[in-house]
């Protein structure tokens, strides 16, 4: 995978002009450090570090769900990575404000939400869980809700930008997150289903500002009047 990534992958990428963002997952602390200083050595433009994965060594509990964790894992990985890191932020904590403070303190340069709910299904002809895994990530339109509450509970809470996500499938979307506090989107479980929805959302992004006479899309981040 290393082989593809970087010397296929990435340079097609740098060719096209876009700007390159890694998401970085691994198992242990070891894995993140690891991949943070390969990924500094390439030509990605920023690492995303998914602090959602199973952290093995303290028995699967997820890096993300405390403040603990979270702290200790983004400075552990911002030892060694030199690109701009940004922390991709777990909905399953019970205080994602708590949590976005917690990384934004321990040197991250922006964070990212939300990523997957934790969600199951059950087979009722076997009586067995659909994954193996028991449980798994709930993403798409029935997260976004959830997503706009949480962009708007971490933008009050910390100064580095916030990227938001989760269920985004339309303009609209996009324009709500980023009322809500979000800095830029992202765009996920759509393309399944339409390739062409960023294209789209961009064009929709264009128009809604022309015809409310707003100069740049960044006067739309945290605009929302609250009651």
């Amino acid at each position: 995978p290393y082989t593809t990534l970087f010397r296929s992958d990435l340079p097609w990428l740098k060719r096209q002009g876009t700007v390159v963002i890694a998401n970085a997952a691994g198992r242990t602390e070891e894995d993140y450090c690891a991949l943070a200083e390969r990924l500094s050595d390439s030509d990605v433009d920023m690492i995303e570090l998914n602090i959602s994965c199973p952290n093995v060594k303290k028995g699967g509990a997820q890096f993300g769900t405390t403040r603990a964790g979270a702290e200790e894992i983004t400075k552990a990985v911002r030892a060694h990575c030199r690109k701009p890191l940004m922390v991709k932020l777990s909905p399953n904590a019970a205080d994602i404000g708590e949590i976005a403070a917690a990384v934004e303190a321990a040197g991250a340069d922006a964070v990212s939400l939300i990523n997957t709910l934790t969600g199951m299904r059950i087979d009722i002809r076997t009586r067995r869980p659909i994954l193996r895994n028991n449980t798994g990530g709930l993403s798409g339109p029935a997260v976004f809700p959830v997503a706009v509450r949480m962009v708007r509970q971490v933008y009050k809470r910390v100064k580095v930008p916030v990227v938001g996500m989760g269920g985004v499938a339309s303009w609209q979307d996009a324009v709500e997150l980023m009322l809500a506090g979000a800095a830029a989107v992202q765009v996920g479980t759509v393309l399944f289903s339409d390739p062409y929805a960023p294209l789209k959302i961009t064009e929709g992004l264009r128009r809604y500002l022309t015809e409310n006479g707003i100069a740049r899309v960044s006067e739309l981040t945290g605009g929302v009047r609250e009651w």
